[in-house]
C-alpha cells in the first residue's frame, strides 16, 4: 500500500516538474527568440493606445481679471467593442440620444461572433457636455435596472456595457459675442483663427505629448501630464467694450451702414481700451462663422485697410506743421481748384472759401489747400513724414489678419505726380483705422507715437509678465503735436460740431472718403470717419470712429461725429475722469 502511493506521488511530482520546465522554457523561448519583440507589440496593441494628450489651453481675461475665454469639460462617448455586449442596444442608444443613424452605428460597431474586430474602439460622438452625458447615463441605468432576458430584437438582453466617456477640455467663451472680433476661435483641432487665439496660438495651446496610455484604469496614474497653456491678459476693459459695440450697433442702424468698427486707445501707453467691430458672432457656435462673413469680408475692420478720405488731413497739417512748410497764421487764398501732376483737385463742395489760416483749412476740411500743403513740403519731405508714421507697415498689434494697407512712394511704378495731391487728403492711399490710431498718437502724445497692443501681460508657470508700452517712433515734435492739437479743438468750437462733448475740450477731425468703383469715385458711397482725442489738456483716450457706406447721409460730419461724441461721453463716466473745470481745479499750483 504504501509502495502504490510513493508511485502514484512520484508520478505526479514527475508530471508537475515536466509542466514546470515546459512553461519555463516557454518562457526563456519568449524571451530569446525572434518572436519576442512581436509578442510584445501584439501585447501593448491589446493593452495600450497611441493618445496625442493635450494641455489645458490658457485662459484669455479683460484688463481687470474678467473671463473672456476659457475651457469647459466635456465628453468623448464611444464603445469598448472588447467588453461590449450588445451592439443593437448601442445604436439604438446613439440613435434615439445622440441622432446617430441606427445601421450606420451597428455595422460599424458589430462584426459577428466569428471575425474579429478590425479596432478596438468606436468612437460614437464628441463635445458632449455634461448635462447630456447626464441624460445618456440616466439612460443607460434605466437599462440596467429592466431589462430582462432575451428582450432584445436580436435575442440578447439589452444592455450598453462598454459605452465609455472619456472627459477632456473643449474652449468656451462666456460673453458669446462681447469682443469676438478680438478674441477669434478655437476649432475642435485645438487650432485658434482669427484674433488673438491665432495670433498667440502656439502659446495659448502649449506643447502637446503623443504617449501610449494604458487601457486598464488601474495603471491610470502612468498618464504623463502636460502644462498648461500660458493664459493672456487683454488690455482690453470689458464695459468700455460692452458700451462701444452697444453704440456701434445703434450707430449703424441709425445710419443704414453696411459695417463699421470703433477704436479706443490710451494714447499714453497704446493699451486698446475696446476695439469694436460688426458684423459679430457668438464664439460658442464658432462653426457658423460663414454664417456672418462672407468670402471677401474681413473678420475685424480695425485691421482692415480702406481710404481714409478727410481724416487724413491730420497728418498732412502734422507733417507741414513740423517740417516748417507751414506756420498755424500761413494764409492760403482758396479759389476752389488746384492742378497737381496734370488732374485738378477740388473741395468737397466744389466751392471756393477765400482767404483762410490753417486752422479754417481744417475747419472747413480744404482739399485744395491741403494739396497746396503737400506741395510746399515736396514729394520726398511728405512721403518721409507718412513713412515715418508708420503707413505701409503693419503696426505690430498682436491680432491675426492685420493688412499693411497701401503706400505709393515716388520712384514705384503706380505713383504719379497728382497722387501727391489726392494722398495728402487721404485718397489714393489705404490704411487701417489701426495705423490710423497709432500715427495720430503721435498728436495726441507730445509727438510719441505709441506701438498699439491688446495684450497687457502674460501669465505663464505661474509668473506674470508684463507687456511694457513701446514708442514707435517720435515723427513729430511735442511743439507741433500741442499746436495741431489746440487748431483742431478751435476748428471743432468755431464750427459748433455735434463731435463736442459738455463739460470736456476735446480735438478731432471728420473724414468722408468717396469710394472707388469701375466708373471711378462716387459721392453716392463714402466710408464716413471720424477720429478725436482728450481732455486736450490731458489726453486719456483717442478714439477712431469708420462707418462704411452709411445711407442715410453720406458725410462723417453728421453720421461719425456724433458717434464720437457719444463714445466719449460713455468713457468718462466708465474712466472716472471729470470734467475740466473740476480736474483744473483739483490740479495743486
Amino acid at each position: 500500500m504504501k509502495t502504490d502511493q510513493f508511485l502514484r506521488y512520484t508520478a505526479l511530482a514527475v508530471m508537475f516538474g515536466v509542466m514546470a520546465l515546459a512553461i519555463i522554457g516557454k518562457l526563456v523561448q519568449i524571451q530569446v527568440f525572434p518572436q519576442k519583440e512581436e509578442f510584445e507589440k501584439l501585447n501593448q496593441y491589446h493593452s495600450y493606445e497611441f493618445r496625442t494628450l493635450e494641455p489645458a489651453r490658457g485662459q484669455i481675461y479683460d484688463r481687470w481679471g474678467h473671463l473672456l475665454a476659457g475651457n469647459e469639460e466635456v465628453f468623448e462617448i464611444g464603445v469598448d467593442l472588447a467588453s461590449m455586449r450588445n451592439p443593437e442596444s448601442v445604436a439604438l442608444m446613439a440613435s434615439t440620444l445622440l441622432g446617430k443613424d441606427y445601421t450606420e452605428t451597428l455595422n460599424a460597431i458589430d462584426f459577428g461572433e466569428d471575425e474579429d474586430a478590425p479596432y478596438l474602439y468606436y468612437r460614437l460622438a464628441d463635445y458632449i457636455p455634461a448635462d447630456k452625458k447626464a441624460e445618456i447615463e440616466q439612460y443607460i441605468e434605466r437599462i440596467d435596472q429592466n431589462s430582462e432576458p432575451g428582450t432584445s430584437a436580436n435575442g440578447k438582453t439589452h444592455s450598453l456595457v462598454g459605452v465609455v466617456f472619456r472627459p477632456h477640455l473643449a474652449r468656451t467663451y462666456p460673453e458669446a459675442t462681447l469682443g469676438s472680433n478680438i478674441l477669434g476661435f478655437v476649432s475642435q483641432e485645438n487650432l485658434g483663427y482669427f484674433g488673438v487665439e491665432q495670433h498667440y496660438n502656439n502659446l495659448l495651446a502649449g506643447i502637446s505629448k503623443s504617449v501610449w496610455v494604458s487601457l486598464d484604469p488601474n495603471l491610470a496614474a502612468e498618464i504623463p501630464e502636460t502644462s498648461t497653456g500660458a493664459s493672456l491678459v487683454l488690455t482690453i476693459d470689458r464695459e468700455i467694450q460692452a458700451s462701444v459695440e452697444e453704440i456701434l450697433d445703434k450707430a449703424i442702424q441709425s445710419s443704414g451702414a453696411e459695417g463699421g468698427t470703433i477704436l479706443v486707445m490710451d494714447p499714453k501707453t497704446g493699451d486698446m481700451l475696446a476695439m469694436a467691430s460688426n458684423p459679430r458672432m457668438d464664439l460658442n457656435e464658432y462653426w457658423r462663422v460663414g454664417d456672418f462673413f462672407k468670402t471677401d469680408q474681413p473678420f475685424n475692420l480695425g485691421v482692415h485697410s480702406y481710404e481714409p478720405g478727410s481724416v487724413f488731413k491730420v497728418i498732412t497739417m502734422a507733417s507741414a506743421l513740423d517740417s516748417g512748410a507751414v506756420k498755424r497764421n500761413t494764409t492760403f487764398l482758396d479759389t476752389g481748384a488746384i492742378n497737381v501732376g496734370g488732374i485738378t483737385i477740388h473741395n468737397w463742395d466744389w466751392g471756393a472759401w477765400g482767404q483762410q489760416d490753417m486752422t479754417g483749412c481744417l475747419q472747413h476740411s480744404l482739399n485744395v489747400c491741403l494739396a497746396w500743403i503737400a506741395t510746399q513740403m515736396g514729394a520726398n519731405t511728405f512721403y518721409q513724414y507718412l513713412r515715418d508714421f508708420g503707413f505701409g507697415h503693419l503696426s505690430g498689434v498682436e491680432l491675426a489678419g492685420e493688412v499693411t494697407g497701401h503706400l505709393k512712394l515716388p520712384g514705384d511704378g503706380d505713383w504719379y505726380v497728382a497722387d501727391l495731391g489726392t494722398n495728402s487728403f487721404g485718397q489714393g492711399i489705404s490704411v487701417t483705422p489701426i495705423q490710423m490710431l497709432m500715427a495720430i498718437s503721435a498728436v495726441a502724445n507730445n509727438g510719441n507715437m505709441m506701438v498699439p497692443h491688446v495684450v497687457k501681460s502674460v501669465i505663464n508657470q505661474d509668473r506674470q509678465f508684463e507687456v511694457a508700452p513701446q514708442i514707435a517712433g517720435t515723427p513729430i515734435s511735442a511743439q507741433t503735436a500741442h499746436t495741431l492739437t489746440d487748431m483742431l479743438a478751435i476748428s471743432l468750437e468755431q464750427e459748433a460740431s455735434v463731435a463736442l462733448v459738455e463739460g470736456y475740450r476735446v480735438a478731432g477731425k471728420t473724414g468722408t472718403a468717396e469710394i472707388a468703383g469701375e466708373g471711378g469715385y462716387t459721392s453716392s458711397l463714402t466710408n464716413a470717419s471720424f477720429v478725436g482725442w482728450g481732455p486736450v489738456d490731458d489726453p486719456q483716450f483717442l478714439v477712431y470712429v469708420w462707418l462704411q457706406k452709411p445711407t442715410t447721409s453720406p458725410w462723417g460730419s453728421v453720421v461719425a461725429a456724433p458717434v464720437f461724441s457719444e463714445v466719449v461721453n460713455r468713457l468718462v463716466v466708465l474712466m472716472d475722469i471729470p470734467p475740466d473745470g473740476i480736474r483744473q481745479a483739483m490740479v495743486v499750483p
